[in-house]
Formats: structure tokens, C-alpha cells, sequence
């Protein structure tokens, strides 16, 4: 089951999501938007604001407020062709309502453009990652890792970290009783070299044997590396590869990535600590998801939100794009909200 959990993570998620082209938007069916562009409403009062301030036109780019002007323009459009839909002409009339299903849709999308203005991009979102899976409750698996490259890696897949949990009924449970096993995911997005720089006296670097499955070089070199951070305590190690250089190389990476992560964790607990969805940089304490096969369900407990056919979702199809863009569109609105009540 734990192996499962893995494939999951590492495979189907970014497999599916890194190659096709980024989407960032917000649904509006998801998400209250006519309720933050209405009239005297938080986001109305927050674009008035930024009009009329020199300042904030720099910050935020004179793109916004022209965006703003024109979705202005166009409601006003719209409230004037309404008019037409009562008129005693009924070509005129039907003229209305092509206009007014073309305008409707001009100002979705003007709304959409503004959220996506107003939103602004993390730091990290076009890095790399290492995801690493760690044993709780039940199961066999200790430790397993895996470094993921590609489009906008970490952008799909930093909501990922945290416990994940199984129920099932095990093949040799006579009884039916439902058994839980958990597991920790952990997120760490690889730093460039401009990120984090590593003074060379703060490590540590020991050589062992390597350990486990692996014929006649396991116990025979001294290939596994274990390198610890001196000034913070932070340990990594490798020993998945016969190269003891190609070892250090990984152990290296991984021990970049835990502590560009620590950084990141504390900047974004300053940051966001009032959201209910936070970046999985580190392997958390809390529940996130649930994977219950008896009822064929997955369960996002930060947004409330359950799926059912629970291979289809295991294997990488759409429901677990439609999971994964729900969590993306639920943290795009907490930013958003934060962004509004900051400026109020």
C-alpha cells in the first residue's frame, strides 16, 4: 500500500501535471468570485484604492489598473444593453442578447486576468524538487526518495506535503476490520546555486559500507555517504548508488534541498500562517488526505473535497488533476483574500 502511496506521489502526479502546459486560474464555480467583485465589496474597494495611489501603481503595475478600467467600462456595457432586452423591436432585441452573452464573458475573463495580477508568483514554483516518503502507522516501507525535474515542477506539486493516509481491509483480515497505515510526505525544492550557498567547513562528510539488497558490492565498499550540516544538525545520506562519488553527489543535493526548505518554512510561516492550505516544504505532523478503499473515496481534508473512484484517481487521471487544480485554485483565493485585507 505504502508503494502505491509512492507511485502516486512520484510518478503520476508530476508525471501528468509537468508535461502539459501551466494553468493558473481561478474557477468561478469554485470560488466566490461575483461576491469579491461586487459593488462596495473588498476586492472593489481594494482596485479603487490602488487607482488613486500613485504608489501602489507601482507596485503593482499599471497593467492592473487598466485592467480594472475596462472591466469598468464593460459592466457599464452591459448595464446599458440590458436596457435593450425590453425594447419593442425584436431584432434589436435578439441583437441584446448575442451582446450580452459576449460581454458576460469578456468580464470573466477581465476577472480572472485581475486575481492573476493581484496574485503574485512564489520564488520557488519553476524549481526542481526531491520528494521524500517517510514511514508512519502500518506498513513495510521506512524511506524512499526521488528527484523530480521538469516544466514548473514544484509549482504542481508543493501542496503535497504532509501525512497521508490509508484504510483498507488487508487480504488476510479474516474479520473485515479496516486497518490504517500513514505516511509522510515531504516537499523540498531545490535550491539554484544563487538560493543557498554552503561554506564547505560547516560539513561533515563520513563513508560506510552500503547496507541492504544489492549482491556482491553491498558490504564491500565504503559507496554510502553521510554528510551533516554542522551549524544547524541537518543529516543526509545516500547509498543507492555503487559510486561512492555519485553517492556524495545525491546526499549533496538532498541535503541542499532540506535546507533551502528550512528556510523557506520560516518564511512562510511569517508569511501565511493564518492559511489553511501551506506549502509542504517539510513532511508535517497533520492530516491531509485520505485514501479509504472500502468506499472507493479520496478525501482532501484541507478543502473539504471527496472523490470517488479511487484507482482511477491512483493512477493519474483526471480526478486527480481536478484534486490537485482545487487546491491550486483554494490557495490562489487565500492569497488573494490575504492580499485585499493587508491593503484594507
Amino acid at each position: 500500500m505504502r508503494s502505491q502511496l509512492l507511485r502516486v506521489a512520484s510518478r503520476c502526479l508530476w508525471a501528468r501535471k509537468i508535461v502539459s502546459p501551466a494553468r493558473r486560474h481561478l474557477s468561478c464555480g469554485s470560488l466566490p468570485l461575483e461576491e469579491l467583485f461586487a459593488r462596495g465589496g473588498p476586492l472593489r474597494t481594494f482596485l479603487e484604492r490602488q487607482a488613486g495611489s500613485e504608489a501602489q501603481l507601482q507596485v503593482r503595475g499599471s497593467e492592473l489598473l487598466a485592467t480594472a478600467k475596462l472591466l469598468s467600462e464593460k459592466e457599464r456595457e452591459l448595464q446599458e444593453t440590458e436596457h435593450l432586452l425590453h425594447d419593442e423591436n425584436e431584432d434589436l432585441r435578439k441583437l441584446a442578447e448575442n451582446e450580452i452573452s459576449s460581454c458576460q464573458k469578456e468580464i470573466t475573463q477581465l476577472k480572472h486576468k485581475i486575481i492573476l495580477l493581484l496574485i503574485p508568483s512564489e520564488e520557488t514554483d519553476e524549481n526542481d524538487l526531491i520528494l521524500e516518503v517517510t514511514a508512519g502507522v502500518g506498513g513495510g516501507l521506512r524511506h524512499a526518495s526521488a528527484s523530480i525535474g521538469g516544466l514548473e515542477t514544484y509549482k504542481h506539486m508543493k501542496f503535497e506535503g504532509g501525512v497521508h493516509r490509508v484504510q483498507r481491509v488487508p487480504k488476510t483480515e479474516k474479520q473485515g476490520r479496516i486497518h490504517t497505515s500513514t505516511m509522510t510526505v515531504a516537499i523540498l525544492p531545490q535550491p539554484t546555486e544563487i538560493n543557498l550557498v554552503i561554506n564547505p567547513k560547516d560539513l561533515r562528510i563520513d563513508t560506510k559500507r552500503a547496507s541492504g539488497a544489492g549482491g556482491q558490492h553491498v558490504n564491500t565498499t565504503d559507496s554510502a555517504v553521510r554528510i551533516i550540516h554542522l551549524p544547524t544538525g541537518v543529516v543526509s545520506e545516500c547509498q543507492q548508488e555503487r559510486s561512492q562519488l555519485k553517492n556524495r553527489e545525491m546526499a549533496m543535493k538532498k541535503l541542499r534541498a532540506k535546507l533551502y526548505s528550512m528556510y523557506l518554512e520560516e518564511e512562510t510561516r511569517k508569511r501565511y500562517s493564518a492559511r489553511k492550505i501551506q506549502v509542504g516544504t517539510k513532511g508535517r505532523s497533520e492530516k491531509i488526505r485520505t485514501y479509504n478503499f472500502p468506499q472507493n473515496r479520496v478525501t482532501d481534508h484541507r478543502i473539504n473535497k471527496s472523490l470517488h473512484d479511487l484507482e482511477t484517481f491512483m493512477q493519474g487521471g483526471h480526478l486527480l488533476d481536478e484534486l490537485v487544480q482545487s487546491l491550486k485554485d483554494y490557495a490562489d483565493y487565500e492569497s488573494l483574500v490575504e492580499i485585499i485585507s493587508k491593503k484594507a
